[in-house]
Parts: structure tokens; sequence; C-alpha cells
């Protein structure tokens, strides 16, 4: 007879690898399945940072200290390294930029990022030369590769006594109002709860199910690099302007939510946000085009792309434009208030969601923890707040963090 399980954990990036972990760490027979051993999943080819310095509200600000507590401690807790570090972030502004307006903005954060002046820094960071450099804001930003950390919860859930399952998932298993388990392209598996945890493609998945969730997702493209020793980047360099936030502010208006249930649509103009990182194996991630395609696997001018990012990178860090690299695209999930959706769905037993975090490596490992501590009974009002249906009432945007 075919094992039941407590738990089904369909994704195995970031969110999946966690809350996966820790709901084996509870006690539970949990299944974590994926269709890749290695998904070429938005964790991925992310940038890894972790903005504890970010928080806006109560909550944001208690899940910022939570996660970066829960960082400083977490390949020891794993018994693997997930490459943790701290880092000065580089918020550059362009001449045209206004750092008074922009000071003002950021005064909002628990830890406010700092002016400083060109010479400051390229102080900071010499490779900071671009003419679209006028400044930058700072502040002291965690790090950690993402691949070592999926890796880590993954090794970690299996010494725990997890299941994995590399299967093409096609489809809930749904019984009136309840969900028993999930559909490969070979077998059905059943639990008693499942947990969607595949980013962008969870609402894909949810839709076999007859469930529409206020889910959205842009096509974030890359460059990323062989490792090059001899170039050293010391920080985190990103725009102080995000457009990306904009852009994901405009995507997911109720107005435009059912162009996302069809394809051939792209539903906001594409942006630029330049950026780059360099990974402790001395490869560079540069960055990043966000497009809000409503087809997951969408067309893309790869060569337009590629010209794009180095344009855009020459103004900032000239001397790692040019560098050879292969372009990546991932789809990126995300809510309509920069809040991940954490829980069940109404109406329905059986089935619950995480996905749509912005800056899920700061957010993630406490949200995780936390959830399956509530799994197990134990009531958690900060993820009440986190729940699909607080859409019902249509709050106002919270300022979501950057990383």
């Amino acid at each position: 007879m075919m094992q039941t399980f407590d738990w089904i954990v369909v994704g195995n990036g970031l969110v999946g690898a966690a809350a996966s972990y820790e709901l084996a760490r509870q006690g539970l027979s949990v299944l974590l399945v994926d269709q890749r051993l290695d998904p070429d999943s938005a964790t991925r080819y992310s940038y890894g940072g972790i903005p504890y310095w970010s928080g806006t509200s109560a909550l944001t600000r208690t899940l910022c200290q939570e996660g970066i507590a829960k960082h400083r401690q977490l390949s020891e807790e794993l018994g693997a390294n997930t490459q943790f570090r701290e880092l000065d972030l580089l918020l550059t502004v362009a001449p045209e930029d206004d750092p008074q307006v922009l000071a003002a903005h950021y005064a909002q954060f628990a830890v406010p990022p700092q002016f400083i002046s060109r010479a400051e820094a390229q102080e900071r960071e010499p490779l900071l030369t671009g003419p679209a450099v006028a400044g930058a804001f700072t502040v002291r930003h965690g790090h950690v590769s993402p691949v070592a950390v999926v890796a880590a919860y993954n090794q970690a859930f299996h010494r725990l006594g997890g299941t994995r399952l590399i299967a093409q998932v096609t489809g809930l298993v749904r019984v009136q109002d309840r969900v028993t388990g999930l559909l490969t392209t070979e077998q059905a598996y059943p639990a008693h709860r499942v947990l969607v945890a595949s980013g962008a493609f969870s609402r894909q998945l949810l839709a076999t199910a007859g469930l529409k969730v206020p889910l959205y997702y842009t096509q974030a493209e890359v460059i990323e690099t062989l490792p090059t020793p001899e170039i050293t980047l010391r920080a985190l360099v990103m725009p102080a302007v995000t457009q990306r936030l904009d852009l994901e502010a405009q995507a997911s208006r109720p107005e435009v939510d059912n162009l996302w249930d069809e394809p051939g649509h792209e539903v906001t103009p594409s942006i630029i946000d330049g950026g780059a990182i360099q990974f402790q194996d001395h490869h560079f991630c540069l960055g990043q085009i966000s497009r809000t395609l409503t087809d997951l696997d969408g067309p893309a001018d790869t060569s337009a792309s590629i010209q794009n990012l180095r344009h855009t990178l020459a103004g900032i860090l000239p001397s790692l434009s040019t560098l050879p690299g292969h372009w990546h695209r991932c789809p990126v999930s995300f809510s309509r208030d920069g809040l991940p959706l954490v829980g069940s769905l109404p109406g329905l037993e059986g089935l619950e969601v995480m996905a749509g975090f912005n800056g899920p490596f700061v957010y993630l490992p406490p949200i995780a923890q936390r959830f399956a501590q509530a799994a197990t009974g134990q009531p958690d009002q900060l993820l009440n707040a986190l729940r699909p249906d607080r859409f019902l009432t249509e709050p106002s945007r919270e300022e979501p963090s950057l990383g």
C-alpha cells in the first residue's frame, strides 16, 4: 500500500526546500516533489541578498530580525555551508535622481541607507566607475549562495527522513472541497496536506484544481558569468530607484487580473534595474530585465536582452559589462502587496500555498519555521497577516523589501 504522507511539498526552490525541511524537523512525513533534481528556478539565478535592514512595519521588521538571526546560524543548523556573509549594499544614484527625495524614502526603513558621494562610493567599490553613478546609498546587507542554501536544506531534509521525488506534476487530487494528494505524469501520491511552493508555476498548478489566486510573475533576465577571480566586486550593487517595484504594482492591479489567465499578453512594459553580485566562487550574476509576460514560456529576443543589459551595466560597472557569460531567464512570483501568500485557500481543505516572496532570503527562513510549527498546532498570529484571503479586503500596498 502506498504511503500517505503528512505533507507533500511541490517545488524545490528556496521556498519548497526550506518548508520541507522545517516540516520534517517537526517530525512530519514529507514528500518533496520537483521535475528536476536541481531546478532551473528563480532561486538559481537570484542575487541571494538578505535585506535585513528593510523592514517598514511591525510585521516586516519582525521577519527581518528573525531572518538575519536564522541565517547567522543556518550553516551550523543544517550542517552545510550556505556561504553566508555580510557586505556593503551600494544603491546607485543616477545623475537625474534627487538624493534628498531618495533619503526621505529610505528614512522609513528599520536601518535607513546613508547617502555617500560618488568618490566615497568608488572608495568602497572601485569598479563603480560608470557615468551613470552620481553617488550611492549604502547599508550593510546579508548574502548567501542560493544554490548552497537549497542544497543545505535538502541535505538536512534527507537526514531527517524526508523523501524526494523527481517527477512532473500535472495537477492536484481534489475530492469535492478537499485536496487529498498530487498527480504526476506517472501516478497519484496521497497526502493529508499539500503545500504548493512552486513560485510562478503555483498559479498554473492551482488553476488545475479550479482555483484562482492573486499571484503574478515577472520573467527575470540575467547574465551569469564563469568564475572570474581576476576581478573582485566587493559590494552588492543595485539601483537606488528600483523600477521593478512599480512594475509589480502596475501588473497586479485588480483591473488587469484577468489578463494573467490568457496567453500572449505583456501586462506592462519591461524594465531594467542594473546591478551585480559576485559569489564566493568568483562568478558574477549581472542583471536584470523584468518582463510581465502571461506565458511562462513566452518569446524572448535573447540578443537584444544581452545588448540592453550590457549597455545598462556599462553606465555603472564598465569593467563588468563586457564579461563573457550566458543569458538566463526565469519566472519570479510576486503578490499584490509585496508580501507572500502563505496559508490555506478559502473553502478548500488540505491545500496550502507559499509563494510570491519579495525579498525571499530574508522573509522565507522565519516564515517556513513558523509555518511548520503552526502545522503541528501552534497558533501564529503573524502568519494570519499573510493569508491569501487578505486580498478580499484589498489592503493598501506595503513597501516591499529590496534584495
